[in-house]
């Protein structure tokens, strides 16, 4: 089961937090356009601080739908080995979509602790883009694995923005 979930990590979200953003450090300049904020950058201190607080408060969240997925939904993050049980714990009670919402913090913090205009474009095109297979994709092949369950939970629990 542990080595079920490290490869999905290893394949998923490790390649969109790490090896992607990592690339887009150190492949740029490119023709001459950084992509990184210089020293004298006003309210550098404090935005790298907000990157931190988001980077460790995405990374908490992110680490908790494993657990959930794992231990409540019997399966993994990834597409090919889904969960066999409806997660509705946790996080889950308040957004459908809580894993993204944590991978998403890591980037924009990333994006702030690096001062990388580069890995914020990156974020808002992985949020897109899961939006769109959520919409598209996962969220009908939920209502047929789960059904109405699934349905009144997405009556209830809005896809992004938290219902406290």
């Amino acid at each position: 089961m542990l080595l079920r979930h490290l490869l999905a990590i290893l394949l998923l979200p490790f390649m969109v937090v790490v090896v992607v953003p990592y690339w887009l450090l150190t492949s740029f300049p490119v023709g001459g356009i950084a992509t990184r904020w210089g020293d004298d950058v006003p309210l550098e201190g404090p935005a790298r601080l907000l990157g931190v607080i988001l980077f460790t408060g995405g990374l908490g969240l992110f680490c908790w739908c494993v657990t959930l997925f794992a231990k409540v939904g019997r399966g993994t993050l990834a597409p090919w080995d889904p969960t066999q049980a409806l997660v509705a714990a946790g996080p889950y009670r308040h957004v459908r979509n809580p894993m993204i919402s944590g991978v998403v913090m890591m980037l924009f913090g990333q994006a702030l602790v690096w001062g990388s205009w580069a890995i914020a474009l990156w974020a808002a095109l992985v949020l897109l883009i899961n939006h769109v297979y959520f919409v598209s994709i996962e969220e009908p092949g939920l209502e047929e694995r789960f059904g109405a369950s699934y349905i009144n939970y997405k009556a209830r629990v809005p896809r992004w923005i938290p219902r406290w």
